[in-house]
């Protein structure tokens, strides 16, 4: 997960300010905190909330286990979801899956690029390939999901 969005992130080296250097350093420290503000459900769904408002995806282990996906289907603006709530699904060439709600809360975007381009979704899973954003109305809900490391643990432990 850590070098999927190290390689998602490290674009062009940004030059440091003070020395006119180029600096990695800099885009790795970005790309952890990032991770870092990620939430996982045990459905694998993630949801990263900025400014109250969630923004929510599939992880890579679950775009990798899908395959190829050929259709995304997703909820209309101002869709009302509770926390597991069932909201769409994804269709690939191998398989079709449920998306569920990591939070309450109320759609208000849904990612339109995924119409004509769903394999963003395998592209790039936690950048352009997002399915929507909503808004969180019980933050304590984000209590109940796992960090990156409790993930990674998790995905572990259903690989076995």
């Amino acid at each position: 997960l850590i070098m999927h969005l190290i390689k998602a992130f490290l674009l062009p080296s940004v030059p440091c300010p003070d020395s006119g250097c180029h600096s990695t350093r800099k885009i790795i420290l970005t790309v952890l905190c990032y991770l870092a503000a990620l939430k996982f459900t045990d459905k694998h769904e993630w949801i990263r909330v900025e400014d109250g408002i969630g923004t929510v995806g599939i992880s890579n282990f679950a775009q990798e286990a899908l395959g190829d996906v050929v259709y995304c289907g997703l909820p209309e603006v101002g869709t009302q979801l509770a926390q597991q709530d069932e909201f769409g699904a994804l269709e690939s060439v191998k398989a079709a899956s449920e998306l569920y709600s990591p939070l309450t809360g109320e759609v208000v975007e849904v990612n339109t690029l995924l119409a004509d381009n769903p394999g963003l979704v395998n592209k790039s899973c936690y950048k352009d390939g997002w399915l929507v954003k909503m808004t969180v109305s019980k933050p304590a809900e984000l209590d109940s999901l796992m960090d990156e490391a409790a993930y990674e643990r998790y995905i572990r432990s259903i690989e076995d």
